[in-house]
């Protein structure tokens, strides 16, 4: 078994589940002709899997702490390929956002497995921050690759066929998992209790909080439509807080996010992805809707921006070996921030060429190495028995930064007089939030020097340390 061709697989897989939330992003709008949607049908189609997949992903974590990698990988792959097929099959809105709700809910579990595999593979701190320099960046990549492939079909074939992509390759993982990926340790004959009470309130409190966040795409804030779910949101999360101070086997042990640069980390991961995101949603938009272009056009105006990240992605292990990962990530929010600002600039004629390529080079160009620094920052010296917890901290940060980012930044756009306007004000605000983000970064991220010379895998946590 080499750990190489296991790490070439998980990889592909992970890069498949933040394919997956992009795909339906540029077709949305042929979507909506074909079933007919109304403006809060489309608004839970977009949002649906987003929300699956964010909401459940602690739950998916501790899960894979119980019962192994490997065996949730399976799991969660075969509900991630059902779903993914009955979506390009789907009759109507009702099937197919209950089919982007149950793929996300296959990656929810995929997710976290697939980190726990990855540290299984390289058990020494150095492997597993260079795997997890370029893990971070296979998921930017994955956004923009759906981005693209969704375009370029929607317009040639239709829309059904970018489920493909997730069928296959959850197949394809299926298939070779037990031949690439190592068998999980045998499992404890009494495992302590599922904390079922925080899992609820964890998954009820995320899901709620995001769907309200989403809702003011469409609603304004003071809305019941926002409030309400806002407000439940809210109070269920403080419930699930509550409820894992005094449960036994906490889904999110206390101590864990009092580690101030994982939190920094953390934030630094969100507002990456929220700027990727915003980027994708908001040039979609204007290409489309403002210059008039096609589907197939608008994504490939998206090239050079895929390109840029393939070459980021690719420096940033080298980069953060060498100057470690506070640096990598700082300044490659640094550089997002320029980029973001370059685009802040647009107006309704502005050339391709000038107004737009300098910051679709430049944002991707920091955000590759940023994100990637920032995810060997988030897992560092995470014990492990905790990497399926550590992995589900991780991706649900990922996927609430677009949500709550993009809530934000269209609430600063809807100030505005015209859509043009308020897409610039939107980067401009983006650029702002970059730009805080890598200050924050440089100040509050200790040196995290790479590579490190292989470590005795740490001690499994102690009660004591659990509660603490």
């Amino acid at each position: 078994m080499s750990s190489k061709h296991g790490f070439a697989l998980l990889g592909t897989i992970q890069a498949a589940l933040i394919f997956t939330i992009m795909i339906l992003m540029v077709p949305l709008p042929r979507i909506a002709r074909e079933f007919g949607l109304d403006p809060s049908q489309l608004l839970l189609l977009s949002a649906a899997y987003g929300l699956s997949f964010s909401g459940l992903l602690l739950l998916g974590g501790r899960l894979v702490d119980r019962h192994g990698g490997r065996r949730m990988l399976v799991v969660g792959l075969s509900v991630f390929a059902a779903a993914s097929a009955a979506g390009a099959l789907a009759p109507g809105f009702t099937v197919l956002t209950a089919v982007r709700f149950a793929q996300g809910l296959g990656a929810a579990l995929t997710a976290p497995a697939a980190m726990a595999l990855v540290r299984a593979l390289f058990p020494a701190a150095a492997g597993y921050d260079r795997a997890m320099a370029t893990w971070g960046g296979l998921s930017v990549l994955g956004a923009t690759a759906g981005s693209l492939f969704s375009g370029a079909v929607t317009a040639w074939v239709s829309w059904r066929l970018t489920f493909l992509v997730p069928v296959l390759v959850a197949l394809a993982g299926l298939a070779l998992a037990p031949r690439l990926l190592p068998a999980d340790p045998p499992r404890a004959a009494a495992p302590p209790p599922l904390d079922v009470r925080g899992a609820v309130t964890a998954t009820a409190g995320v899901t709620a909080a995001g769907y309200g966040l989403v809702a003011t795409g469409e609603r304004s804030w003071s809305s019941a439509a926002v409030l309400v779910p806002l407000a439940s949101g809210l109070l269920l999360l403080i419930a699930f807080v509550l409820v894992e101070r005094r449960a036994r086997e906490p889904l999110l042990p206390p101590g864990f996010l009092r580690d101030t640069r994982r939190v920094t980390a953390l934030a630094a991961i969100m507002m990456t992805a929220a700027g990727t995101a915003l980027t994708f949603f908001l040039l979609s938009l204007y290409l489309q809707q403002v210059r008039g272009w096609t589907p197939l056009r608008t994504s490939a105006a998206f090239i050079p921006y895929a390109a840029a990240l393939v070459g980021s992605g690719r420096a940033a292990g080298p980069l953060i070996r060498r100057y470690g990962a506070r640096a990598v990530t700082a300044g490659g929010l640094a550089l997002g921030a320029a980029g973001l600002l370059l685009l802040a600039g647009l107006d309704a004629r502005s050339p391709y060429a000038t107004g737009l390529l300098p910051g679709l080079l430049l944002l991707p160009a920091g955000a590759g190495p940023a994100f990637a620094g920032a995810t060997v920052l988030a897992t560092a010296g995470v014990p492990h028995r905790r990497t399926g917890l550590a992995a589900g901290v991780m991706n649900t940060a990922m996927e609430l930064g677009p949500t709550i980012g993009l809530a934000a930044l269209m609430s600063v756009a809807a100030t505005r007089s015209t859509p043009v306007a308020g897409y610039a004000a939107a980067f401009g605000a983006a650029g702002i939030g970059y730009a805080l983000t890598a200050v924050a970064a440089a100040l509050l991220l200790r040196p995290h020097p790479v590579p490190n010379p292989p470590a005795t895998p740490l001690a499994p946590l102690t009660t004591k340390e659990l509660s603490s």
